[in-house]
């Protein structure tokens, strides 16, 4: 997929090109080089990342304590359903408000990216004092909308980001109207920075979730949110500190064509073949991760199986993650974007009807680790070809759009097994049968539809 290489102040390209062809190990060791090389605007984007991802997973952690484990199950039923319907709101103000602002404030992202972390600060301090108040509720509201602001604003960065290491190192890497001659990188995509982010938060979030567990049974839910304050403080002062883009003096005029493209793009971002079956298939693929996520919570409640069950599920589901980019590393100079989304949905299938035939705890917890290795091939890959396919100028409305949808398929998904009890077979099952008839009309139609 992604053959460009960014240069970089420490180690020669040369270097950096020969580790990203080979598989997980070196595309850990690059992403542990760039995090710790904070000369680079992507290193500091990188930091920035892995600071969010730590505190998210602490609040996760701390309300999954106060939501669903302190109460009875069917307590616990209300609760959940109110917070997943709380989920989709904050998208009612990040696609139509949220959206057009990061997209005119280019150099303005950072002050974004620092103000979500300073509004979650505020907001972790005062959930502590309310967990069990339902003033709880909106402000988890209001701390899921920064969330989201980050969310978009980071995916509009990636490309920013690489292209200011680039230019900033190659200035003269440009053609004779002005503009960088960045062709090789934006026909392949940006997957390699994608999966080095998702390599990062995965791991980040693995050990800030082992963490808040062991602060959530030793000192309670509301130190997990003071811990998670005092990370969301320290990405404040990240976000500032993330460069500002490389602008090209002599830019020219964009002609009337170039402003209708950028116009037709706001208003049906998802107008591109490729763009509008990837969003498909990765919001599918989030349906299925909400689905199983909860179909496995509330059995393991009903097995009443013991607290250890959800680190051991949590812990196989970030393994998996792992295993999973370190497979679309190895292949993706080989295979296309589209090519690993299809393949994701045909592995969740694959590995839910198994997991039907021997509906067991054990059986759950494997099938967790194997829908995190596939949505961690699928994630980038979608990233990549948004990246590619949609005009700079509208990337943030066309983010929010999608992170809408996807987020709705989650939250459906997710609800399903809330308020319908289903057993573990019933639940795989089902999993199986959409993946698996997904898979198939991805693959096939997506193929005529480019024809």
């Amino acid at each position: 997929m992604e053959k460009y290489e960014r240069p970089h102040a420490n180690r020669s390209s040369t270097y950096a090109s020969s580790v990203r062809t080979r598989g997980l190990l070196s595309l850990a060791w690059v992403s542990t080089l760039d995090l710790f090389d904070q000369a680079t605007a992507f290193g500091r984007l990188a930091f920035v990342h892995v600071v969010m991802m730590v505190g998210d997973t602490l609040v996760t952690v701390s309300l999954a304590g106060s939501l669903f484990f302190s109460v009875s199950p069917t307590e616990a039923k209300g609760k959940i359903l109110a917070y997943l319907l709380l989920t989709i709101a904050p998208f009612a103000v990040v696609s139509p408000v949220l959206g057009p602002l990061i997209d005119r404030s280019a150099n303005g992202r950072r002050s974004l990216v620092a103000l979500s972390a300073l509004v979650r600060v505020v907001l972790c301090w005062f959930m502590s004092h309310h967990l069990t108040s339902w003033l709880l509720f909106p402000e988890a509201f209001v701390l899921l909308i920064s969330s989201k602001l980050y969310v978009v604003t980071r995916g509009t960065l990636v490309p920013e980001m690489a292209r200011t290491d680039q230019l900033s190192q190659h200035p003269a890497q440009m053609d004779d109207a002005g503009w960088p001659t960045l062709d090789q990188m934006n026909e392949t995509g940006f997957a390699g920075f994608n999966a080095q982010l998702t390599l990062l938060g995965a791991v980040a979030g693995l050990l800030a979730g082992l963490v808040g567990v062991g602060i959530l049974k030793s000192l309670g839910a509301p130190y997990v949110l003071w811990v998670a304050a005092l990370v969301f403080a320290v990405g404040v002062v990240a976000g500032f500190r993330l460069k500002r883009p490389v602008r090209v003096a002599s830019l020219p005029a964009r002609s009337a064509g170039d402003s209708l493209d950028r116009d037709i793009h706001t208003l049906r971002p998802a107008g591109d073949v490729e763009v509008s079956w990837g969003l498909s298939a990765s919001a599918l693929i989030r349906f299925t991760v909400g689905f199983t996520t909860f179909l496995l919570a509330f059995g393991l409640r009903r097995e009443h199986a013991a607290l250890g069950w959800f680190g051991v599920a949590l812990v196989a589901s970030g393994i998996g993650a792992l295993t999973g980019l370190g497979v679309a590393t190895r292949v993706r100079n080989r295979w296309r974007e589209s090519t690993m989304l299809t393949l994701a949905l045909l592995g969740i299938a694959l590995g839910a009807g198994v997991a039907s035939r021997w509906p067991t705890v054990v059986a759950q917890v494997l099938l967790a680790g194997w829908l995190g290795a596939m949505a961690s091939m699928a994630a980038p890959s979608f990233d990549a070809i948004t990246q590619r396919h949609v005009p700079e100028g509208t990337q943030g409305q066309t983010f929010a759009r999608f992170a809408v949808r996807q987020q709705l398929l989650w939250v459906l998904g997710a609800t399903i097994p809330v308020a319908v009890a289903l057993n573990f077979a019933t639940g795989d099952g089902i999993v199986a049968i959409l993946a698996g008839g997904a898979g198939l009309i991805y693959g096939v139609g997506r193929r005529f539809a480019v024809r």
